[in-house]
């Protein structure tokens, strides 16, 4: 059998449509209106406490929005201080945490916002005697810097 220009022309062409494909496929369509409710979200255990995950989309004017709820167990931290590009509100809805922000720590309890600027090192810790609860919302624009 003889391969002839057409059918390497025909090859090319499958492929860059196969490339196409795969690329509409690994993109997320954009969050419209959701609700999330609480008692119906899943709970993964972790080290620390809990988290829920609510979301990780691309919404109509942001190229990422990602949503999570942590409980954190007494006397414990999510983890050691750090920074990322992107940035984050912090609400606490439960018990007594304390916050490294603006490079000092700060005691918050519930109701309290934290925002974490963009590459700004922070970290949280509960400091009470029970579980603390916090929402988190963090997003990406094209203006968040690149990691």
């Amino acid at each position: 059998m003889r391969i002839r220009r057409r059918d390497i022309g025909i090859a090319g062409v499958a492929i860059a449509l196969g490339w196409g494909a795969g690329a509409l496929a690994s993109q997320q369509a954009v969050l419209g209106p959701a609700v999330w409710d609480w008692g119906r979200l899943p709970v993964q255990k972790t080290d620390v406490g809990e988290l829920r995950t609510l979301v990780r989309h691309p919404t109509a004017t942001l190229a990422e929005l990602e949503m999570h709820v942590t409980t954190l167990n007494p006397g414990l931290a999510s983890h050691p201080p750090h920074q990322h590009p992107n940035e984050e509100l912090v609400i606490i809805d439960k018990g007594m945490v304390e916050t490294l922000s603006g490079g000092k720590w700060q005691r918050l309890g519930p109701g309290s916002v934290i925002f974490n600027a963009s590459n700004s090192p922070h970290a949280l810790r509960n400091v009470g005697d029970s579980p603390a609860t916090y929402h988190v919302i963090n997003w990406k624009t094209a203006a968040t810097p690149k990691e």
